[in-house]
């Protein structure tokens, strides 16, 4: 049972920040030219999907670092609050939506002056894109907590979702915000679960690597 709700967590999870890395790579492209739009897409989701990859190579090495599951877990706080005043105010998804499906027509959306350049959307993305994959694989590693199976599934399913899937999942989340509630509240747990024990654990975690206190093991089984 505890394996089936880690996976449920992972493809939550999976879910939810693969859409907000969608939506952040199509509202960075919106200000760009017609003829740009869609090759700043293409190039944000590369860049997604390599870092994904980079960072799962090294996530077992990432995972053993003193201090990155509490870095982590604040970026992933940092992204539950982003996430929750996106779907209070509402609109965030349909214009994302709306911004990725204008790059495949150039006779919509803005098409005066470029907003910015290519060059400066590009960085605006890659500064976006290494935040949300670094979170995205350190969620996954520290659900899955050593087993190898459940962490390739889970950066195999995110990286797929950038790459096929990223205008679907903004359709979904638009058409049923419960699924961007129901999604922060897992992502609430996991940061939180994150946070504890980066916090308390005795080999990587802040309170002992610091002094404040002796801690203690907080891998499964514990």
């Amino acid at each position: 049972m505890d394996t089936i709700l880690d996976f449920g967590k992972i493809i939550i999870a999976d879910l939810i920040l693969s859409g907000d890395n969608a939506l952040i790579i199509g509202m960075a492209a919106a200000g760009l030219a017609p003829e740009l739009r869609k090759k700043a897409i293409l190039y944000g989701m590369i860049i997604a999907a390599v870092l994904r990859i980079l960072f799962a190579i090294v996530a077992t090495s990432l995972l053993g670092i003193k201090g990155i599951l509490f870095v982590g877990s604040i970026l992933l706080f940092w992204v539950c609050w982003r996430l929750f005043v996106e779907i209070r105010e509402g609109g965030a998804h349909d214009d994302a939506e709306e911004a990725m499906e204008m790059a495949d027509d150039p006779e919509q959306g803005y098409t005066g002056p470029p907003r910015k350049t290519m060059m400066s959307a590009l960085i605006s993305i890659t500064i976006a894109d290494v935040s949300m994959s670094l979170d995205n694989v350190l969620a996954v590693a520290a659900i899955a907590d050593g087993d190898t199976t459940m962490l390739v599934f889970g950066l195999g399913l995110a990286i797929v979702l950038m790459a096929f899937a990223a205008t679907l999942i903004m359709k979904l989340l638009t058409k049923y915000p419960w699924i961007s509630w129901v999604g922060l509240i897992v992502l609430v747990y996991v940061a939180g679960e994150m946070f504890y024990r980066g916090v308390v654990d005795v080999n990587i975690g802040v309170g002992p690597w610091l002094g404040l206190m002796e801690g203690w093991p907080t891998g499964k089984g514990h």
